[in-house]
């Protein structure tokens, strides 16, 4: 895999959505990216990065069994899904794994950042403006954005924020979903086109999800036979799919930043100093299946 994320080079600026999408998502990704929750939930008897990772993310929606899972997460392999779930909840009840969460998260985000950074006003700012934000996702229609945002809040405003942007990214995580289907897009048809236009490499993507070395290739075949992939990648019409589909993430992403208005830039602005102390501090995964390029860098 490519060690610097690639993008597009565009002469348009992000949507709005996205752009703040990028801003927020490295202070929720420690979730998963961060040592502390893995390690807590090892110590409930879990095993492997992905038990962990279905066990955190989906235990706002109870103890769901793996077609549930596999098929709000979309793109991961039903087979990858059903390896540890309901496994996992035979080891803890999803409320402990919620509970986790808001532990590790705090633990990490102390470890990275600091009290200093933490306890600013400008990071309580940022928090009420998230939450703002966060209350104003609609979620018909949106299973994982609904489950989460059906949780209690914290009380402390770093906790706030993450807690704000878990909410936002699943909104926006469900609404990709929609765009994905809307376009005709299978999950292992999303990850072919995904990896070629973001050039990240294949067969990484294709393993980190759980799909065979067939089944990608007969989802290469059928985007084949469709015009949207060819031996050097995606086709101009692939591209366009591509496109269309993030545009369309964006704009059903939109609802929740039209809700703040001005102050989503502030938002943004506020955020910047502790995403650029997590990225510093090598809390967010650089090269990452996202392809997520965060508006701050570091150093």
């Amino acid at each position: 895999m490519r060690t610097e994320m690639a993008e597009r080079v565009s002469a348009e600026p992000d949507h709005r959505s996205r752009r703040m999408w990028r801003a927020l998502e490295p202070v929720h990704t420690i979730t998963y990216f961060a040592p502390e929750p893995q390690a807590a939930c090892e110590a409930l008897g879990t095993t492997g990065y992905w038990m962990s990772y279905f066990a955190l993310r989906a235990s706002p929606l109870g103890a769901a069994p793996p077609e549930i899972v596999a098929a709000l997460f979309y793109n991961f392999h039903p087979g990858l899904v059903a390896k540890v779930v309901p496994a996992v909840w035979e080891l803890a009840p999803p409320e402990r794994f919620q509970a986790i969460r808001l532990e590790t998260v705090d633990a990490a985000l102390r470890r990275l950042v600091g009290a200093e950074l933490l306890g600013s006003p400008g990071l309580a700012e940022a928090a009420s403006i998230a939450r703002e934000a966060a209350v104003a996702a609609p979620t018909a229609g949106r299973a994982l954005a609904a489950a989460n945002a059906a949780l209690e809040w914290p009380e402390e405003p770093h906790l706030v924020l993450w807690q704000a942007q878990t909410v936002l990214r699943e909104h926006r995580g469900d609404g990709h979903v929609a765009a994905l289907l809307t376009a005709g897009l299978d999950p292992a048809e999303a990850l072919v086109l995904f990896a070629a236009d973001h050039e990240i490499e294949s067969e990484w993507l294709r393993k980190r999800r759980g799909w065979s070395e067939q089944e990608w290739a007969e989802a290469v075949g059928r985007l084949t036979e469709r015009g949207l992939f060819d031996a050097d990648g995606l086709t101009a019409t692939g591209r366009a799919v591509r496109d269309e589909v993030e545009a369309h993430t964006d704009e059903l992403a939109d609802a929740p930043v039209a809700a703040i208005g001005d102050a989503a830039e502030r938002l943004v602005e506020l955020a910047a100093p502790l995403v650029t102390a997590i990225i510093d501090a090598e809390g967010f995964l650089r090269a990452n299946p996202m392809a997520l390029r965060p508006l701050v860098s570091s150093g």
